[in-house]
């Protein structure tokens, strides 16, 4: 059996709370960090949400605070079949200002379903002439992540080129908790399968966002320098398949 769900409805975006919120984590002195760049521009036209953040956020200390500037979670979060399989596609289009031509990680735009319950990230990173599928277990802060006797915290990035820079690509991303594997789509061909995942996701929720992806150094964050990313997103879809 096969259903169908669409996470869009950007029109509500400035009702956080209602269908997309901001993302960002707890911290332990109760404060909260909160992925949003103070002059983002926002539009939402024909069903795409826009958004062009010129980049001022770092954190020295956290280097997942660091990375995402601006985010939104999806309120609801997408349950993972027992034994089936669960998709997400959309359409991303990534263009950037003052990044470092051939540097991805410089400044890019995002998917990332995130399981809070895990620490587990899918992810797709799109930039300027080059994008990443990504496959992660993350120390995120407050998530307490299983135990194991294998590597616990991980992130593999795998790099490509064979895409449409600059302009709208379709991202897709697969997963069957039955047969513990991951399959990454870009317009319509596979381009990574990654089988045996150790982990079991439980549920996604669905993170759009700007980045960036560079190391906090011993004097702290050199993400920023002046570089602004534009990002636009078609609404998600997802396939349920038991």
């Amino acid at each position: 059996m096969e259903k169908q769900q669409v996470f869009g409805d950007f029109h509500t975006i400035l009702s956080e709370g209602e269908v997309w919120k901001i993302g960002g984590f707890p911290l332990p002195d109760g404060t909260f960090w909160s992925y949003r760049e103070p002059d983002a521009v926002v539009i939402v036209r024909n069903g795409i949400l826009y958004v062009r953040a010129p980049l001022s956020r770092s954190n020295d200390q956290i280097q997942i605070l660091d990375n995402a500037k601006h985010m939104y979670y999806s309120v609801e979060q997408v349950e993972v079949p027992e034994e089936g399989e669960v998709s997400f596609e959309l359409q991303i289009r990534a263009r950037s200002q003052n990044t470092a031509p051939g540097d991805l990680y410089d400044g890019y735009v995002s998917l990332n379903l995130l399981d809070f319950s895990t620490g587990a990230a899918l992810d797709f990173f799109a930039g300027n002439d080059k994008y990443a599928s990504v496959y992660a277990v993350l120390p995120f802060p407050g998530v307490q992540v299983p135990q194991s006797d294998k590597t616990r915290y991980f992130c593999v990035f795998k790099e490509d080129t064979n895409f449409k820079a600059r302009e709208f690509n379709t991202y897709k991303i697969t997963y069957h908790r039955g047969n513990d594997e991951v399959v990454f789509y870009v317009n319509g061909e596979e381009v990574r399968r990654e089988k045996g995942v150790p982990i079991k996701f439980n549920r996604f929720t669905i993170a759009l966002g700007i980045m960036t992806e560079k190391d906090l150094t011993p004097e702290g964050s050199v993400s920023v320098h002046g570089q602004t990313v534009i990002g636009e997103w078609s609404p998600v879809t997802v396939t349920y398949k038991d």
